[in-house]
């Protein structure tokens, strides 16, 4: 069943009730900790750092995509497993609040010091609704708009809530995170259908997918944390 498929994801606990295991895998915590990932880089990428503004942005993209983007994810496809588990209220009350309190935290900062920030928040909240519930005929729902949301426009919005302002490097920097978020659903993608599956002989291929997404996933945290760890140091 499809509910088997997400429930023995990697990223899932094997332990605690099952409403909380739905919730941790809802989550997709490797996946939306590229997301965080790539807008922590981008706000390393400035040259003066604070420190308030990278913790904003950690929990406004936590919020955003990691709760918010979801849960609409789960409401807007009946193939979608976690619907099974949480009713559609519990995901409505899920997107509405988390999107609510991921936009008061970027609206402070937007008002008070980077207005230019405005620029990237309409565009994660348009692709919030029309990727995850596939609005126009499902014309944003494919891997490269995946790309730009959730591997482009986070760099943009770290180094714009640091600096308010665009630069050469930190968008030649989200080209390559968006490469990376590309390669990341393409596999994801593959990796799903293999395991709907259920095959024996696909299950060496399903291994290998599911490590190649570990990979990409745990070195993306992992470099996020390096650079936040050297301008804590050297800088």
């Amino acid at each position: 069943m499809i509910e088997d498929t997400r429930l023995n994801e990697w990223f899932v606990p094997k332990f605690g009730p099952l409403r909380f295991r739905v919730f941790i895998g809802l989550l997709f915590l490797p996946y939306t900790g590229m997301c965080i990932s790539f807008a922590v880089i981008g706000s390393m990428l400035s040259y003066n750092i604070f420190w308030d503004r990278v913790i904003a942005i950690v929990i406004i993209y936590g919020l955003a995509l990691g709760i918010s983007a979801h849960a609409a994810d789960s409401l807007g496809s009946k193939t979608k497993p976690w619907g099974y588990y949480l009713g559609k209220k519990q995901l409505w009350l899920l997107m509405v609040s988390s999107i609510v309190a991921a936009y008061s935290f970027g609206f402070y900062y937007i008002l008070l010091y980077v207005p230019f920030l405005s620029i990237v928040a309409i565009a994660e909240g348009f692709f919030v609704f029309v990727y995850n519930f596939e609005l126009f005929k499902g014309y944003f729902h494919n891997n490269f708009w995946f790309a730009i949301s959730w591997g482009v426009l986070p760099v943009i919005a770290g180094f714009l809530i640091q600096s308010n302002s665009f630069g050469v490097v930190p968008f030649s920097i989200s080209i390559i995170t968006g490469l990376v978020s590309y390669l990341e659903i393409r596999i994801s993608r593959s990796y799903k259908e293999l395991k709907r599956r259920h095959s024996a002989p696909s299950n060496y291929c399903t291994k290998r997918l599911e490590n190649q997404l570990k990979i990409i996933s745990l070195t993306t945290i992992v470099f996020a944390a390096a650079l936040v760890i050297s301008r804590l140091i050297f800088v």
